[in-house]
């Protein structure tokens, strides 16, 4: 008699448990935050066309460069970089987060000396702080080799650049100097134009200007 109290008590749980089941509803969300891409693009790009205009020899380094180092080039990506990270796009996360970090290190090396905070880097030092960003860099080419022809064309250029800084650093010439300030400008203004491409896309619902 026991028994079969018990048994109907567990077949009961388990009939309840099966009704429970069949009415649970499973909710997925859907990921409909924007792109923080180009604004990261926007940063990187209009920064670095106005540092190397100065490379280039239009005008010295003053406040302006400064600042859009510190709030678009630097914080900006940062904060994008953290964008990415939950779109779970750890290539958006590590380029933008790193880019802006230098343009934030870049700005410490400047200013920190004339605070009195450490001596300002030699030209040999500052040669060998491009070429370990130059060759960070190199890595984010190869991995944009899956990532469309626009892409793989903005970091190739930031390499070059990279290098064409390094080399001026270590052998003082001038001329390379300013010839890296001209590739600067380009490599700033692609990375303008891949910001612009996606903005288009996304407004207008189709390609406006080409990516691959």
């Amino acid at each position: 008699m026991l028994l079969s109290i018990i048994k109907r008590i567990l077949l009961r749980l388990l009939l309840q448990q099966k009704i429970e089941m069949e009415n649970t509803q499973f909710i997925i969300q859907k990921d409909n935050t924007a792109n923080p891409g180009p604004l990261g693009l926007c940063g990187f790009g209009l920064s670095t066309i106005l540092l190397n205009l100065h490379n280039a020899g239009l005008f010295g380094m003053d406040t302006m460069i400064l600042a859009m180092g510190i709030f678009f080039g630097g914080i900006t990506q940062i904060i994008v970089g953290s964008m990415e990270w939950k779109k779970n796009n750890i290539f958006g996360t590590m380029a933008f987060t790193s880019y802006g970090s230098f343009w934030l290190i870049l700005v410490a090396l400047l200013v920190m000396p004339k605070m009195g905070l450490g001596e300002a880097p030699t030209p040999i030092a500052m040669g060998y702080f491009l070429t370990v960003w130059g060759i960070l860099s190199l890595g984010f080419f190869v991995v944009t080799i899956k990532l469309g022809r626009a892409m793989m064309i903005l970091f190739a250029s930031v390499v070059i650049l990279f290098a064409l800084l390094a080399a001026a650093n270590f052998t003082g010439n001038h001329t390379i100097h300013i010839i890296a300030g001209i590739e600067g400008v380009i490599c700033g203004s692609i990375a303008i134009y891949i910001a612009m491409a996606q903005l288009f896309e996304t407004v207008y619902g189709r390609q406006i200007l080409p990516l691959k």
